[in-house]
């Protein structure tokens, strides 16, 4: 009896697909070889012609998690026009993907895209340009665009991961920090772009 027939059929999306389904059930602890092939009923071997190993496998997962998220922003925020406006939207949808999907949203951030590689400077690219149009920053030169993503990036990343960690402990309402935070990230902006041009 040979090897069945769902191993000859597998394609490394039904792998990251299956990865996922373990991250959302189980946390970011799943994301294995061992514990997706599991979840698909095949030999951990059959994995390795698609991917390699758990780095590969992390690496598909961080990417697709990205294009996902990228594309859920993209179709969100495309009736908003004010800057603003379009800042705010975009931080709270990814505060909501964080409360929502944590491991998934554990695995995008804690992967570190690589500008060399092709497919994740597309994405670095893809999420640049839609920083640079939620803020309508286009006059702006490359060194100040970077300093406003990492300074955007630093602030709603750090609020989520003490949030997800349960370190929001004093009596003021998360919501009401995320807003101030959001409402002092604004002035941060302008004040970079004053400077940049």
């Amino acid at each position: 009896m040979g090897r069945p027939i769902k191993e000859k059929s597998l394609t490394q999306q039904d792998v990251v697909n299956a990865a996922i389904a373990c991250l959302d059930q189980e946390g970011e602890a799943a994301l294995g070889v061992n514990r997706v092939a599991r979840a698909l009923g095949i030999k951990p071997p059959a994995i390795y012609k698609h991917l390699d190993g758990n780095t590969g496998l992390r690496r598909a997962v961080a990417l697709a998690i990205w294009r996902s998220y990228l594309s859920d922003c993209k179709q969100q925020t495309a009736g908003i026009t004010e800057p603003d406006a379009l800042l705010r939207a975009g931080a709270q949808l990814t505060r909501n993907f964080a409360q929502h999907h944590p491991a998934q949203y554990a695995v995008m951030m804690h992967y570190q895209m690589r500008p060399a590689d092709p497919e994740e400077a597309e994405i670095i690219k893809e999420s640049l340009q839609f920083l640079q149009r939620s803020l309508q920053l286009y006059e702006l030169n490359d060194d100040a665009l970077i300093d406003i993503m990492r300074l955007v990036n630093a602030a709603v990343y750090g609020f989520i991961m003490r949030e997800q960690a349960e370190l929001m402990t004093l009596s003021r309402s998360s919501d009401a920090s995320y807003k101030v935070m959001l409402d002092a990230l604004l002035v941060a902006i302008a004040h970079i772009r004053q400077q940049a041009t």
